[in-house]
């Protein structure tokens, strides 16, 4: 009973430090190009602060994307792992 309460903080710990993990990057992406903007405003050169904007923000969806899909494919994995126990323990029953 222990095990199992013990296996499921470990794998709620883990889901908890992805999503952290995902809001600090974007916190960071957003304090980071604000500067950048506010640089790029006050030096008046032309709009150089978008590079930035654009490539980190594809990182930061991609972060997302394999952070939140991760987690909503848990309970698939968690499925196909016990169906594969099922499948090994019949096979080693033989």
């Amino acid at each position: 009973m222990t095990t199992d309460r013990d296996s499921l903080q470990a794998r709620a710990q883990r889901r908890v430090r992805r999503k952290i993990g995902f809001f600090i990057h974007a916190t960071v992406y957003v304090l980071v190009n604000l500067g950048l903007f506010l640089l790029n405003q006050v030096t008046g050169d032309t709009r150089w602060h978008q590079f930035p904007l654009l490539g980190w923000g594809l990182g930061l969806a991609i972060h997302g994307a394999v952070t939140f899909l991760g987690l909503a494919t848990d309970g698939l994995r968690r499925r196909m792992l016990d169906h594969e126990m099922r499948v090994l323990q019949r096979a080693e029953g033989r």
